[in-house]
């Protein structure tokens, strides 16, 4: 990932972008509302026809930004174009030194091209996009972003008096935010990302009680985008590192569930040297909906009805081993510290001796797998520990890796002092 240039307060512009051959009046009344508040605007052009422009950027400019450079963009295709127009504008908007929020306007097409560049900002960098999808299901949008979504109510297609009153309103949110930025507290605690699920709640509420006073501890839902959120934060150097208790969407990765974090789970620790202390909370389980809409190939399986909204369906040996290897080749590939610990006495609190997802063979083949593909070496360690995850004991010894592989407090301060 590129790193983004953080502009300072005197230096920061609200970037409007879009495709100004087919909303040209819409992002021109955008730049408008921004200019009447004092905000510097910078416009960029998106649009792949061909047609001159009026904005500050070219087209052309931003399709140099595409690692093919501007043919891959204007490459007489219109679906193509706008993919690869995307993939440049994501590129292009991290180069940009002064940049100090992003907006845009326009309907299917117009949000798939602007929010990839909006998602690759970091989190805190002001995002609005005004679009007739924001009613709907706006996670592909989104993701794990920081990404205003606002409703046009009309199309966005001229200015009449609705969409003037919600484009205004609009450029009015993004300008507070690019010209009243919230500013960091020197003193306040580095911040540690812990995943948890439902059935690993008593671990992580034990882990965060003994570190909560040395770290700002953010504890992220394990239900996909929750997954990817910690990891979207560690991407952008808001996090110290990660304590990640529940990886169960890896197994909604390789079973099929509906919790899925992507195929790229984890790989963020492969790009910065954080130190991450990892477990296997919840991978008993692959995540579904109501019982009804469980798909038909699982309706043999070992189900539990964890609500009226949620069905957990148990990962079999075979799965567990698929699990288990998917996991290994993650911890091999990361760049700092690394602990996996392993609660051989399960893995959620369903499974344990008496309850309904207990099967000591498929964790068997869980560990067995993570422990014969895991490389140890230098500071990268596997344990495994005859605990419950849900056991304090268990609780103290990932603190206890924790403190082992993190800096103390006190060297983090000494080293914040350094910097200023």
């Amino acid at each position: 990932m590129l790193e983004f240039p953080v502009a300072t307060s005197s230096d920061r512009a609200a970037y409007v972008a879009g495709t100004f051959d087919t909303k040209g009046r819409e992002l021109a009344y955008l730049r408008q509302c921004l200019e009447k508040l004092g905000v510097r605007v910078v416009t960029v052009d998106l649009s792949t026809s061909g047609k001159p422009s009026p904005a500050s950027v070219h087209p052309r400019e931003v399709a140099r930004h595409h690692p093919g450079g501007e043919a891959a963009v204007f490459s007489g295709d219109r679906g193509s174009a706008v993919t690869a127009m995307a993939m440049a504008f994501e590129r292009y908007v991290l180069t940009r030194r002064d940049l100090g929020g992003l907006i845009s306007a326009g309907g299917s097409g117009g949000t798939a091209l602007a929010t990839p560049a909006m998602r690759a900002l970091p989190i805190g960098c002001p995002k609005v996009m005004v679009s007739t999808m924001a009613s709907g299901d706006v996670r592909a949008y989104v993701g794990p972003s920081d990404i205003c979504m606002m409703y046009s109510v009309t199309d966005v297609q001229g200015i009449n008096r609705i969409s003037e009153k919600v484009l205004a309103n609009a450029a009015h949110a993004l300008a507070g935010m690019v010209t009243h930025p919230v500013s960091g507290q020197e003193t306040r605690k580095s911040a540690l990302g812990l995943t948890m699920f439902g059935v690993t709640t008593p671990c992580v509420q034990a882990v965060t009680k003994q570190l909560a006073d040395d770290y700002d501890c953010l504890v992220f839902h394990a239900t996909g985008v929750g997954g990817q959120s910690m990891e979207k934060l560690a991407d952008s150097g808001l996090l110290a590192g990660a304590i990640d208790v529940s990886t169960t969407e890896v197994a909604d990765e390789i079973v099929g569930g509906v919790l899925s974090a992507g195929p790229d789970r984890l790989d963020v620790f492969a790009r910065r040297p954080l130190p991450y202390v990892g477990s296997c909370g919840a991978l008993d389980m692959a995540n579904f909906g109501a019982w009804d809409d469980v798909p038909e190939r699982f309706r043999g399986r070992r189900l539990y009805r964890h609500n009226p909204s949620v069905t957990l369906m148990r990962t079999t040996a075979e799965e567990c081993t698929a699990i288990g290897a998917f996991i290994a080749r993650k911890l091999n590939a990361m760049a700092g510290p690394v602990r996996f610990l392993i609660p051989e006495g399960g893995v959620s609190a369903i499974d344990r001796p008496g309850q309904p997802f207990h099967d000591p063979d498929a964790d068997r083949a869980l560990f067995a797998a993570i422990e014969s593909g895991f490389r140890a070496g230098g500071n990268r360690r596997l344990v495994r520990l005859p605990l419950h995850i849900n056991d304090e004991a268990f609780a103290e010894a990932l603190v206890a890796a924790w403190r082992e592989i993190a800096p103390s407090p006190a060297h983090r301060a000494g080293a914040e002092a350094a910097r200023r």
